[in-house]
């Protein structure tokens, strides 16, 4: 299974080089995913859990990654995390239950 820290590191990379060649896209990007995360009525830990579930309904591994270890930064436990995962495998069905594996994954990779 994909080393999540290798994941988390290749999204910040090519971040990067997008904003070098799309400077005006990855700045505004990069605002509307602030503006998604910071605290509000819901708390950033919460935002980065639905964050979670939907990367995992969208089968992006590169999301369950980031998410999971912005989910971890935010104060989210390894429950919460793992509560999370089924609830998007409610909704997402087999293919959700074989991408929860990668934030399972990811929590392992980020805790060592």
């Amino acid at each position: 299974m994909e080393d999540m820290k290798k994941a988390v590191k290749e999204v910040n990379e090519s971040m990067a080089r997008m904003s070098k060649l799309q400077p005006k896209f990855m700045q505004a990007m990069g605002g509307l995913m602030e503006c998604a995360t910071t605290d509000g009525d819901l708390s950033r830990k919460t935002k980065e859990l639905v964050a979670i579930g939907i990367a995992i309904s969208k089968q992006c591994h590169w999301c369950i990654a980031h998410h999971v270890h912005q989910a971890l930064e935010a104060g989210a436990t390894e429950n919460e995390i793992m509560e999370t995962c089924l609830v998007a495998v409610l909704m997402g069905g087999g293919p959700a239950l074989m991408h929860a594996q990668l934030a399972f994954k990811a929590v392992e990779d980020f805790k060592s």
